[in-house]
């Protein structure tokens, strides 16, 4: 049993989505990604611009394969 309250009510949440995104920009501990549909997000972590990263909850992950991003509807 774990003695942290707050860690224990966070586990009862699912964690956000992996998303994929392209560096764009920049600065400070911040990048802002380009992601496959459209869209753009900032995110803490280290990022070089024009590299791909996997993203979850607006922190940069790891980095991702440079492969062609695409999107689709269902």
């Amino acid at each position: 049993m774990s003695s942290n309250l707050f860690t224990d009510w966070r586990d009862l949440f699912a964690a956000g989505p992996l998303q994929v995104g392209k560096a764009i920009a920049y600065a400070d501990g911040t990048a802002t990604l380009q992601l496959a549909s459209g869209g753009t997000l900032r995110a803490l972590g280290e990022a070089t611009v024009g590299q791909h990263y996997y993203v979850r909850d607006g922190v940069i992950q790891a980095p991702a394969p440079d492969l062609p991003l695409d999107s689709g509807e269902v």
